[in-house]
């Protein structure tokens, strides 16, 4: 589903909030129910998957490993297995969200028995009561909305369309505009706002710009949702008003920067005083546009100028009427999750079937979960259970010593770089050793005290819950920025670096087999989580990550000389990339993904060599016939297998930032021990000559 929440640099939309507590400040009822099955499964002694960690059974050994990794480590799941009806794509993230939202559920349905619930209990109670009475929902159809879409009917001014682009987050508008609290790349201990260029419909500007059979089709089936959307509330003559929908986000697309562009952090610190940027971006009234957010807003950092002032230009320049229409639109489709099914399965026609590829809806009940599980929903008041129930604290502190052997193996890496010189690598040392993980939970819990969460009113508690986080953000614009907060709840299946703070991130759920099993060999733990955390480290040297430093400050610290080395590796990794082609004339974004594949082939190298420090000079013993480095290498493949629908992989293709899993699981091309370990010569298709294979960290 299409959302029209701010999209910034990582972690930089976050609402920052007061915090209380540690995991085990308090004891409720929920958390006296532990989960039975989850004891058990902590208790045992044997790896989840197969002999060692690694499911051979999906393995397809007719094809050979040097002409499809992929297809050979999982070929045989990827042949049989039948996508479920309410997904797009199914992987081993899909297996563990699955896993999450049961186990949130399980949370859920405790609660819901239970009695002398706490303040947040409470509050879980009431949003999941609120989301799930269907039957209230629909008889209240778009009421809900109403307050936002009379405030569209009244504008009657550019002013007044400025004061709803202004607060489109709280109201779930969309707006060419987009704000949000983030950090001072020049001073990480302050925050900053950022503003950015948005407004689209749909997944990527290039849908608009891309004129093929495809592309052509995706627009018609787009116009006939509009007209489908607007006749809702009884819009005339909705067709041609479709039409110049689709003519204003045109122009915005035209605007934008391509994505490989806007990932480009140099190009998107431009820092300005609020006084300058009434001079310097002009023709835009923004005392009334931060008017309603409480701001101080003393600076700014805008990351798209140009389009940023091609945005102001559109504002002036279309129709009033053009603008309200879209505001309609987009009001109707951003809280459609939320209306009435009717609503719902208009919107999701077009966002779920036609760019997706999705068969049929989500259960209710995991569209609840989702819609909850966020950092500026109730996500960490579930997290506070979850990971008292499910994360058992040896899982922790394996994970933080797999964290320093791969500290260290980079560590050794860095001093036998033969491109970089001892300059360069005294400041890359110092940020190595900078690095702090977080792994799990936070230390510190946010608190949700003063929000107000009722059983009757769904889009009123996500209006109350933003407008809880944006005033508390507010409180802290001027304060130093609180490190102690996480970007994703603990129930998140995913992991992220941010450079900022230059801290790792690995919520708990991530930290399950295929990814991360205590019982497997250490071969597999090194082959999939190791990777990963190395993937992490590798972002803060990536073609972006590397423009910080050790502290967090975004500056130089590179020779002239090494910089340059290092852009012939990466752009050789970009070409690479570029080269798959998934759907017929559609291909990797190499460059788009850059940062990703920078993360997966400098992790594996990390992750291997970490393997081989903990062999002590031993021989891997063989299990299965499969010697250390095979397991090493297959337990990587398989953590990125995965299936997608046609659409779904043409939308990540368009507007990820990642590979698809099927090129990520080949990565271990441009690593000589897996030559060795698979035999694969001149000939096979993904050999590549040792000297075209990218070797960078």
């Amino acid at each position: 589903m299409k959302r029209s929440i701010l999209s910034m640099a990582i972690l930089s939309s976050l609402m920052l909030g007061a915090c209380d507590s540690t995991k085990t400040d308090s004891v409720t009822a929920t958390q006296k129910a532990q989960d039975a099955q989850s004891k058990l499964e902590q208790l045992s002694t044997k790896p989840e998957l197969g002999v060692f960690g690694v499911e051979l059974a999906a393995r397809n050994l007719e094809i050979k490993p040097g002409d499809d990794f992929f297809m050979h480590a999982s070929g045989t799941w990827y042949d049989n297995f039948e996508m479920p009806s309410d997904k797009t794509r199914y992987g081993a993230f899909s297996l563990l969200a699955d896993r999450s939202e049961d186990r949130v559920k399980q949370i859920i349905d405790d609660i819901s028995k239970a009695e002398d619930l706490s303040f947040e209990e409470q509050l879980i109670a009431n949003f999941y009561n609120s989301f799930m009475d269907i039957d209230s929902i629909n008889a209240k159809g778009l009421k809900p909305i109403q307050p936002v879409l009379d405030q569209i009917d009244d504008i009657d001014s550019i002013i007044d369309l400025t004061s709803v682009f202004g607060n489109a987050w709280i109201s779930g508008v969309t707006s060419p505009i987009n704000a949000g609290l983030g950090f001072n790349r020049l001073d990480p201990n302050a925050y900053q706002m950022s503003v950015g260029a948005g407004g689209l419909g749909l997944p990527d500007r290039s849908y608009y710009l891309t004129d093929t059979e495809r592309f052509n089709d995706i627009l018609a089936a787009y116009k006939e949702n509009i007209v489908n959307t607007l006749s809702f509330i009884g819009v005339e003559d909705a067709a041609n008003k479709a039409d110049q929908i689709i003519a204003l986000e045109t122009k915005i697309a035209e605007a934008q920067w391509p994505r490989e562009k806007r990932r480009n952090r140099d190009l998107t610190l431009n820092q300005i005083s609020r006084a300058d940027l009434l001079k310097d971006y002009a023709g835009f009234d923004w005392d009334t546009y931060f008017a309603s957010s409480g701001y101080a807003i003393p600076d700014l950092n805008i990351t798209q100028p140009e389009p940023i002032k091609e945005m102001i230009k559109l504002v002036n320049s279309q129709a009033l009427s053009v603008w309200k229409d879209y505001l309609r639109y987009h009001t109707i489709s951003n809280n459609s999750d939320m209306l009435s099914d009717e609503v719902y399965l208009n919107n999701f026609a077009f966002y779920g079937t036609m760019l997706n590829g999705q068969k049929e809806p989500r259960p209710r009940w995991k569209r609840a979960i989702s819609e909850m599980s966020g950092t500026q929903s109730l996500g960490f008041a579930i997290g506070k259970v979850y990971v008292d129930r499910y994360f058992p604290e040896s899982s922790k502190e394996k994970m933080a010593s797999l964290v320093e052997n791969l500290r260290k193996a980079l560590g050794e890496r860095v001093d036998n770089l033969d491109w970089m010189g001892s300059e360069t690598k005294v400041n890359a040392k110092e940020k190595l050793m900078a690095f702090r993980p977080k792994i799990g939970y936070p230390d510190e819990w946010q608190s949700f005290e003063g929000v107000s969460i009722g059983t009757d009113d769904l889009i009123g508690n996500v209006q109350n819950l933003r407008q809880f986080f944006q005033s508390q953000s507010v409180e802290r614009e001027l304060l130093k920025t609180d490190r102690e907060r996480w970007g994703m709840a603990p129930q998140r299946v995913n992991a992220y670096y941010n450079s900022s703070f230059n801290e790792i991130v690995f919520p708990a759920a991530i930290l399950e087999a295929p990814f991360f099993d205590p019982n497997a060999d250490d071969a597999v733990n090194y082959g999939a989580i190791g990777a990963v955390i190395g993937h992490e480290m590798g972002h803060g040297f990536d073609d972006q990550g590397s423009k910080s430093d050790a502290n967090g400050i975004q500056r130089n610290w590179w020779t002239a000389e090494d910089r340059a080395a290092f852009d012939v590796k990466t752009d050789k990794l970009a070409a690479q990339y570029s080269e798959y082609e998934p759907i017929e004339g559609n291909f990797v974004n190499g460059r788009n993904s850059l940062g990703e594949n920078i993360g997966d082939v400098g992790g594996l190298s990390m992750a291997y060599h970490a393997y081989q420090l903990s062999l002590n000079g031993k021989e891997a013993p063989i299990i299965e016939g499969l010697t250390g480095d095979q397991r090493f290498f297959l337990a990587w493949a398989q953590v990125w297998r995965e299936k997608r629908t046609e659409q779904s992989m043409l939308n990540q293709l368009r507007a990820g930032t990642h590979a698809p899993g099927r090129y990520r699981a080949q990565a271990p091309r441009n690593h000589d021990a897996w030559y060795t370990a698979f035999d694969v010569k001149p000939g096979d298709a993904l050999y590549l000559a040792p000297e075209d294979r990218v070797r960078i960290w």
